[in-house]
C-alpha cells in the first residue's frame, strides 16, 4: 500500500514543467520559451526599478542627513560665538567692577581739587577713556525718575508737591555696561509728601 501511495506522489519525468500561467517553461528541445524570456525580462526590469528606487531613496536620505548636519554645525558655531561674546563681556564687566573703587577715589580727589595739575589727573583721564571705550556709562542723575532696578535708595525725603519718586541727591554714582548693571547708584529719593 505504501508503494501505491508513493507512485501516486511521483511526477512522471515525461510531463513538461508548468509555468505561472500553466504554460510550459521550456520547449521540447530544451530552449526557453517566449513566456520564460518575457518573465525574465519583466523580473529584470522590476529588479532594476526597485534598485533605482532604493538608490533614489538612499540619495535623498543622505542629502537630508547632510543638510541636517550642516544646519547643526551652523547652530553650533553660532552658539559658540554667542557664548564667547557673553564670556568676554562678563570678564570685562568683572575687571571694570574691580576698578570702580579706585575710580571713585579719583573722582572724589578731583571734586576736591586734589588732581588738578598732578600726574594722577592724566591717569584718571586714561582710566575714564578706557572705560568709555568699553561702553561704561554712569547711572544716577539728580532729577531722574527713581528706578529700583538701577538705584539703591539710601534715604527717602518727603517732598511737598512731588508727584512721583525722583532722585534728589546722588551719594555714589552707579555704572552700567551695555545692559549689565555693574553697580546701582546710591541715591536719596524725593517722595510725595503724605
Amino acid at each position: 500500500m505504501a508503494d501505491k501511495d508513493q507512485n501516486n506522489e511521483d511526477v512522471s519525468p515525461t510531463e513538461p514543467e508548468q509555468g505561472e500561467a500553466g504554460e510550459p517553461t521550456s520547449t521540447e528541445d530544451g530552449e526557453p520559451s517566449l513566456a520564460d524570456e518575457a518573465s525574465e525580462s519583466n523580473a529584470e526590469e522590476l529588479l532594476e526599478s526597485l534598485l533605482s528606487d532604493i538608490e533614489r531613496n538612499l540619495v535623498e536620505e543622505y542629502k537630508d542627513r547632510a543638510a541636517r548636519a550642516e544646519a547643526e554645525l551652523a547652530n553650533f558655531r553660532n552658539r559658540v560665538e554667542r557664548d564667547r561674546a557673553a564670556n568676554r563681556d562678563a570678564v570685562i564687566a568683572e575687571v571694570i567692577r574691580a576698578l570702580l573703587p579706585a575710580m571713585d577715589d579719583l573722582e572724589r580727589a578731583e571734586s576736591h581739587g586734589d588732581l588738578t595739575g598732578s600726574p594722577l589727573e592724566i591717569v584718571a583721564q586714561k582710566i575714564r577713556g578706557g572705560f568709555d571705550r568699553f561702553g561704561l556709562a554712569t547711572v544716577g542723575v539728580v532729577g531722574e525718575a527713581f528706578d529700583p532696578n538701577r538705584h539703591a535708595a539710601i534715604a527717602q525725603i518727603p517732598t511737598p508737591g512731588a508727584t512721583s519718586e525722583t532722585v534728589a541727591d546722588v551719594i555714589e554714582v552707579g555704572y552700567i555696561l551695555g545692559d549689565r548693571l555693574l553697580r546701582p547708584a546710591k541715591v536719596a529719593v524725593a517722595a510725595p509728601a503724605e
